[in-house]
């Protein structure tokens, strides 16, 4: 004997199921960044004090890099090399990481960098709160997040410049040692024209957020960023610098890569004493990481 189920009964039992559906739909990607997360990244960072290139400072900066990002699954490579500098020759290293643990010779398709050097100063204590910590705890949250997508994560070099800062003033041998070097292996190396884009960020942790694009920013780029800010309702917090800007993204566009400059440049304690935690922010980072994953996942490699 078969026994249909009444309507009632029908419509309760469709109504549970699709609670249940929605219940284990996962939140897009973007989501997940944490803020807190890559905030508490700076603190360790800023906790070890100046960092600037070829201290031992800096050396534990980047064994913490590694060991965040080994956790997250990604394979890192330290690319060593060194390079006259106003203060005779130092030594740098670059850090180069791809998700997985097979080594792969393609170029990725797109680039996510930061600097994590501080700049040298004799007369005051900086510990670069903003300037080398907040880009740098923001991407180690970002290996952390991009994890989640494997796929995603596969078409993405994460890149942690060293030598960022000038030792005296930016001059074309003076400054962006890392992003200088890794250029010019790129450019010899016949890779650079697979690579479709990037994104630099740089001093993104200001507590009063305003990011600054220079006005030389690829359009491309630019017209999405502005598009991700738009879509998760944060546009007011990205707006255009007054002229250009140097910075670890300038080798990679001389060589054709189009990478835009994520940076607050508007931030007074800049190169001073006062860049320290105090002066960043959680949610800023949330901003700025958010719109950076939205911008990956529905423009730059959709």
């Amino acid at each position: 004997m078969r026994c249909s189920p009444s309507p009632a009964l029908f419509l309760t039992t469709c109504a549970i199921l699709l609670v249940q559906s929605c219940s284990f739909r996962t939140a897009p990607l973007w989501e997940n960044f944490s803020g807190e997360k890559a905030f508490t990244h700076v603190q360790h960072l800023v906790d070890l004090g100046p960092r600037p290139a070829g201290s031992e400072a800096l050396e534990k900066s980047r064994l913490y890099i590694i060991e965040q990002l080994k956790s997250a699954g990604w394979t890192v490579t330290r690319s060593e090399f060194s390079d006259q500098t106003p203060r005779g020759k130092i030594t740098f290293v670059n850090l180069i990481a791809r998700f997985g643990i097979k080594e792969k010779n393609e170029a990725a398709q797109f680039f996510l960098c930061s600097h994590y050097d501080t700049k040298s100063f004799d007369t005051i204590r900086f510990v670069g709160a903003d300037d080398g910590g907040s880009s740098t705890g923001l991407l180690i949250e970002m290996a952390r997040v991009l994890a989640m997508s494997p796929a995603l994560a596969a078409k993405i070099e994460l890149l942690f410049f060293d030598g960022e800062e000038a030792f005296e003033n930016f001059t074309t041998t003076d400054g962006l040692y890392g992003s200088r070097h890794f250029a010019e292996e790129l450019r010899d190396s016949g890779k650079a024209k697979s690579v479709r884009g990037g994104i630099l960020f740089d001093m993104v942790g200001d507590k009063s957020l305003d990011v600054t694009l220079p006005s030389d920013s690829p359009a491309g780029l630019t017209r999405n960023i502005f598009a991700a800010a738009d879509a998760l309702g944060q546009r007011a917090h990205f707006t255009y610098l007054g002229g250009g800007m140097t910075d670890d993204h300038t080798p990679l566009n001389q060589i054709g890569i189009p990478v835009i400059d994520l940076i607050d440049f508007d931030f007074p304690p800049w190169h001073t004493a006062g860049d320290t935690l105090d002066k960043i922010s959680a949610e800023s980072l949330e901003i700025v990481g958010r719109v950076a994953l939205y911008d990956l996942v529905q423009f730059e490699l959709k």
